[in-house]
């Protein structure tokens, strides 16, 4: 740039504004490259969100159908440890109530609860309290420098209490910081009761407490154990009779003890527990009749559930590949916005972004895949079909018209008819998995196709998304997104990065606008100097011409 510029100033013309305008016709070009980069700008948010969609259509179909996820091989696991498969119920709910998983057998199962498990668990057996209970030194009538010394050791570890200034510490001190060692007990002072109270948090003979009491007192009197103890503990033992804690004696909880049909004699750590994918909460000693069946209601529902959320996701990507796309509305410039209101820029804009993806390869595709995928046939493990329903339109599920995009419809009396005549086909023509379980990269073509015809529709599905889902990363790359798309699958991005190297085709195609951008404003710098220095140069050489002219006059005029 020249260090004086001259505007006007000997010939009257306005040099900036005609520079500007010159400039303006210029910049046509630099602004064409970054009206493109705004447009791949807004190309890959709208990746980012169709990935965001297939995203959470298979995170939301996992979670509400409750499936368990696999790393490698099929993506989810056939239903086993699900409710809504099989309904369990129990003729008497006051001894024990029921609930099925999907792997648990049909049929009426007489079930005797003879004893429920228990917690080991102790009290003061009177009034502690001797004087105020202000602190342990006054409440038991001891010295201040006596000591406290005693360890609770269980399964979970052990917590050691030594105190000696005893006007300091309460009875409660004590008790917090046994729970405070988080070791599976819990102790309690009870003021009102007068009385202290220790037992051990978890059910089962598993759980195990020892007392070791080491404390010297002055009276000669024990803290925690015996029978001349402070603290008058006592436990119920298995006959029923009250006995005191002894020193370094080991104590557990009490197993539940059941007969479940022709298994008797069955224990339980806890009351909560299952048997043959029955899920039990004991409440309390006597009999019932445990029954299972299928859950006609409970998996129509689910299934109506998929196939909304499959409508849902194909009503938003058919949206977006359909969107008209209006190319006399291209991104406005800077120039262009400062003379617009803010409601004109987002109607423009709205415009704009339209119809970006309209048609685009890769989603198409994925999509396109996911609907012939549901109407290939599902084969057993040994590759026969899977009958009687080895294809979508066998339990009543079809696609509707062309209109629909490919939405699926159901013939609900259909699909109730096919779950209660062979529940287990309905699942596995939904959720089967593959023999093939290693990585998809390890795979070869005879193996896909195989993993491809042994995969539940469901399966089938997921993986297809999958699939697209990389395709749109390798254009889009992954946004704010990548722990979104590792939730989807944990190793979905190892492709990205193998042959991208983390940067998406858009991306490189900006980075080549960035450099053309560079290239674009750094000429019309130069250019922008080239026209004031011509101007320049013009008003300084009328200004000297406009010189000679004044002297020659005033030559003239003195003559």
């Amino acid at each position: 740039m020249s260090s004086m510029r001259i505007s006007g100033m000997a010939t009257g013309i306005d040099t900036e504004n005609i520079i500007k305008d010159l400039m303006k016709a210029e910049r046509t070009r630099v602004d064409k490259f970054s009206q493109n980069k705004q447009l791949i700008e807004w190309r890959k948010d709208i990746y980012h969100n169709v990935n965001k969609d297939f995203s959470n259509f298979i995170l939301d179909v996992t979670k509400e159908l409750g499936l368990k996820t696999n790393t490698y091989g099929s993506m989810v696991k056939k239903p086993a440890s699900q409710t809504w498969v099989k309904k369990g119920t129990s003729s008497n709910t006051g001894v024990a109530e029921v609930s099925a998983r999907a792997d648990a057998a049909n049929g009426n199962y007489a079930v005797n609860v003879h004893k429920l498990a228990s917690a080991w668990n102790s009290a003061s057996n009177s009034s502690i309290s001797t004087g105020d209970k202000a602190n342990i030194a006054t409440q038991f009538s001891i010295n201040d420098g006596d000591t406290i010394d005693f360890t609770i050791t269980t399964n979970k570890g052990s917590v050691t209490i030594n105190k000696t200034n005893l006007s300091t510490v309460t009875l409660s001190d004590i008790a917090s910081e046994i729970n405070k060692a988080n070791i599976g007990v819990t102790a309690s002072y009870d003021a009102n009761t007068d009385r202290f109270f220790l037992q051990t948090n978890d059910t089962g003979t598993n759980n195990t407490i020892k007392i070791t009491d080491n404390s010297v007192l002055s009276d000669g009197m024990d803290f925690l154990t015996g029978n001349n103890s402070k603290l008058k503990l006592q436990y119920k033992d298995t006959m029923g009779v009250f006995q005191d804690i002894g020193d370094g004696a080991v104590y557990t909880g009490g197993n539940a003890l059941l007969d479940v049909g022709a298994a008797v004699g069955i224990e339980q750590q806890s009351n909560q527990f299952s048997i043959n994918g029955v899920n039990y909460n004991l409440k309390s000693i006597g009999s019932t009749t445990v029954s299972v069946s299928t859950d006609v209601d409970g998996i129509l529902d689910k299934i109506r559930l998929f196939v909304e959320k499959y409508n849902d996701l194909v009503d938003k990507i058919g949206s977006k590949l359909s969107e008209e796309r209006y190319r006399k509305y291209p991104p406005l410039t800077a120039e262009q916005k400062e003379a617009m209101s803010e409601k004109e820029i987002e109607l423009w804009e709205e415009k704009a972004k339209s119809g970006l993806i309209q048609n685009d390869s890769s989603v198409k595709k994925a999509m396109q895949n996911v609907r012939s995928g549901l109407y290939e046939k599902v084969v057993d493990l040994d590759g026969n079909p899977i009958t009687p329903n080895d294809e979508l339109f066998d339990i009543g599920i079809t696609t509707g018209n062309y209109k629909s995009k490919g939405k699926l419809e159901i013939n609900e009396d259909r699909l109730r008819t096919a779950i209660t005549n062979d529940p287990d086909s309905v699942l596995s023509l939904l959720f089967q998995e593959s023999s093939i379980t290693k990585a998809d990269s390890l795979l070869t073509d005879a193996e896909k196709q195989q993993k491809r015809a042994e995969s539940g529709l469901v399966n089938r599905m997921f993986d297809d998304i999958v699939v697209g889902m990389k395709e749109v990363i390798n254009k889009s790359g992954t946004g704010n997104n990548t722990d979104l798309y590792r939730s989807v699958k944990s190793n979905i991005l190892i492709d990205f990065v193998t042959n991208m190297g983390s940067t998406s085709m858009l991306d490189k195609d900006m980075s080549t606008l960035d450099k053309q951008i560079d290239r674009e404003e750094a000429r019309l710098i130069r250019l922008e100097n080239h026209y004031w220095s011509k101007f320049t140069a013009m008003e300084k050489a009328i200004q000297e011409m406009n010189a000679q002219s004044s002297w020659m006059m005033q030559q003239m005029g003195s003559m």
